[in-house]
């Protein structure tokens, strides 16, 4: 039977959440990738374990992961709570979210409230749970009216199904709306679910002020731009990783040769400086006074343990900040 460690608690920092009660480790664990078929449920629960012996609670998820069915991260996830973590649910901050595709038809897309209600209804049946600690609207609707879809969420958290709801993909414009109307439904905005990393820096342009001007907190994903800001690609695409996966846009969206030059300069930085790129990569991220934490994805207890090496990095100084930015011809 797994018993966590009793040091857990012990090398994580923990950042309120904008102006919220909760607190959320400075690094959570996202089951975006390897948690569907790619790994054995027992090398899952091996990841998920590790994580919460090393401090991690936050574990977050969404209707539509796992390869190759939607659902089955959610569904291995569930299991891993009737396997082992399910005693320490009260330590655990869960997440998911919905507003891609996820079934046929006109309602299995977006922000509807049809589309959502149900969508958190499924997750909760495939984890097994009672209630989701954070809901997400994924993406914005274009067509579905915002006071619709944020409604919907402030009726998740009346009816107990999320105790705190957010928003992800949202533009800084988005967002302040987004957070008015979920003030005036007195469900505050606790999160944002943003993208960013060394390459792709658009949280810059506005959303980082909305967020903070209104005490919303933020957790970033693709901090490593999906494994690119790491040495995995500095020879070409290895067989087998995400990039050579069939219907991947790692290679596009990152490794071009303009990019991937740009990428091994930063690597240069980071082994002058003692760390991987991996590490000096999420370190420029968490040195951001506006981020709650740093979704980061494992496919195993090694590299998990190498991201969390991050937080124990003192602060990047001026001068390999300056370095960076040389690198990114900024």
């Amino acid at each position: 039977m797994y018993q966590p460690s009793e040091r857990r608690y012990e090398g994580m920092e923990y950042k309120r959440c904008g102006r919220s009660g909760l607190k959320l480790p400075a690094m959570s664990l996202g089951l975006w990738q390897n948690f569907g078929t790619e790994k054995t449920l027992k090398e899952q629960e091996e990841i998920l374990c590790h994580a919460f012996d090393r401090g991690i609670t936050h574990f977050d998820l969404a209707n539509n992961y796992g390869h190759p069915a939607r659902g089955l991260a959610e569904e291995n996830f569930g299991r891993a709570l009737k396997d082992c973590l399910g005693p320490y649910r009260d330590e655990l901050a869960v997440s998911t979210k919905a507003g891609y595709d996820m079934w046929q038809g006109p309602y299995g897309n977006w922000g509807s409230r049809k589309y959502l209600m149900a969508s958190l209804d499924q997750s909760l049946r495939r984890m097994g749970l009672d209630y989701v600690d954070i809901f997400y609207h994924h993406r914005p609707d274009p067509e579905t009216p915002l006071e619709e879809t944020m409604e919907a969420l402030s009726d998740m958290v009346r009816q107990g199904k999320a105790l705190y709801v957010g928003i992800s993909n949202y533009n800084a414009e988005q967002t302040a709306a987004a957070v008015k109307l979920l003030r005036e439904n007195h469900t505050p905005c606790l999160i944002h679910q943003v993208r960013y990393n060394l390459l792709e820096r658009q949280a810059e342009d506005g959303l980082f002020h909305v967020l903070s001007e209104n005490g919303v907190g933020c957790i970033c994903f693709s901090p490593l731009a999906q494994g690119a800001l790491t040495d995995k690609y500095l020879r070409g695409i290895p067989a087998g990783s995400r990039a050579a996966r069939e219907g991947s846009t790692v290679a596009a969206r990152y490794l071009d040769a303009e990019t991937l030059g740009k990428i091994k300069k930063l690597n240069d930085i980071a082994r002058a400086g003692g760390m991987t790129l991996a590490q000096m990569a999420l370190a420029w991220i968490l040195r951001r006074p506006e981020v709650t934490s740093v979704l980061v994805g494992a496919s195993s207890t090694a590299q998990l343990d190498s991201s969390l090496a991050a937080l124990k990095l003192p602060p990047l100084g001026e001068d390999v900040r300056k370095e960076i930015r040389a690198a990114l011809g900024q």
